[in-house]
C-alpha cells in the first residue's frame, strides 16, 4: 500500500483528513493511521477512498502510476 500516494492525492484535492472522514465515513483518527501506514484499510475503505479522491484502487495500491480513475459503471 502506497501511503505517500494517499496523502499526496488528498493534498492535491485540497482535502483535510476531516473532509476525508465526511466523504468516506472513515473516522479521522483511523484515516490518519491509514495514511501514515500504521493501519491497513479494508477493501470497502479502499473503495470509498478511491471514489472520494477520484482515482483507482490500483493507483492507491501502487499497481499503476495512472492517477485517473477508470470509467465508472452506470448504476442507479
Amino acid at each position: 500500500m502506497e501511503m505517500s500516494r494517499l496523502r499526496e492525492l488528498r493534498r492535491e484535492r485540497g482535502y483535510t483528513q476531516i473532509r476525508m472522514q465526511m466523504l468516506t465515513g472513515i473516522d479521522q483518527s483511523d484515516y490518519s493511521k491509514i495514511e501514515s501506514g500504521r493501519r491497513y484499510y479494508t477493501f470497502e475503505q479502499c473503495k470509498r477512498i478511491a471514489l472520494a479522491l477520484d482515482t483507482s484502487m490500483d493507483y492507491l495500491a501502487g499497481l499503476t502510476d495512472e492517477k485517473a480513475a477508470y470509467p465508472r459503471s452506470k448504476r442507479d
